[in-house]
């Protein structure tokens, strides 16, 4: 039997995941767990599963993981898939929060091979391959997603200069994910991410069509040594030209 090939593996990865994570999530609350063990728990068990089918599936490939220990093949690996078993962790742990997701992404050299987002609260996987189809632009004015907790200067700056709507969401995946399911049209983030955080969002919005680019315009590179990303860009491909001469003039 042939090889699952890389996209189906990233998408039924990132679903099973998120589907594990739903039900362990329901069987801490009803056991009465503590959201940091909720939290916690979630994080390691999402974690434990996608290494053991990476090392399962792709035994030759490296793996960049938030939850993993450093896997030294990724310095000289052409092929790196990054992962977040669980991004929005704190959402995880707050009852009815839908708000997190898992991320599952492959990259090779310079580009995505494949990538899949799941929102497992909303029983929702996104994925590189079949592409997302963004819909139509049909707003009145712009909608600007940013965090629930803080909002970045980037974010002001466009917001003002755009007179953007204000959304905010939790995870870094639930935030990218708006803008390819039309709920958003632009995501801009300069408080630092890491490379997990926005590898499988970046690739799926790419495979729709989106902008995806560094604040400044420059294309994100990933599998860099180090894992930390300053800033990021997603929106549709309209608002990119606005959006960077609002920040850069």
């Amino acid at each position: 039997m042939p090889p699952e090939p890389d996209t189906e593996l990233a998408t039924r990865l990132a679903h099973e995941a998120g589907r594990r994570l739903v039900a362990l999530r329901q069987a801490m609350w009803d056991a009465g767990a503590h959201s940091w063990d909720v939290m916690d728990g979630g994080d390691e068990a999402s974690h434990r599963f996608l290494a053991e089918q990476l090392r399962t599936h792709r035994p030759d490939d490296a793996v960049l993981d938030e939850e993993g220990a450093e896997d030294p093949r990724r310095f000289t690996a052409s092929r790196v898939w990054i992962v977040d078993p669980l991004d929005g962790t704190r959402e995880f742990g707050e009852p009815g929060r839908s708000d997190w997701a898992v991320h599952v992404a492959l990259w090779d050299t310079d580009h995505f091979v494949a990538g899949a987002v799941a929102l497992p609260a909303l029983d929702l996987v996104l994925s590189s391959d079949p592409a997302p189809v963004v819909p139509p632009y049909d707003r009145a004015r712009p909608r600007l997603i940013t965090s629930r907790t803080r909002v970045p200067r980037s974010a002001a700056i466009v917001a003002n200069a755009l007179d953007c709507e204000a959304l905010r969401l939790g995870s870094a995946g639930a935030k990218a994910m708006a803008v390819v399911l039309g709920h958003a049209d632009i995501y801009v983030h300069d408080g630092g991410q890491y490379q997990w955080d926005s590898a499988a969002p970046a690739a799926v919005a790419l495979a729709a069509g989106l902008h995806v680019s560094r604040i400044d315009g420059s294309p994100i590179v990933y599998n860099d040594p180090d894992p930390w990303l300053p800033d990021l860009l997603i929106c549709r491909p309209e608002f990119a030209e606005p959006v960077l001469r609002a920040l850069w003039g």
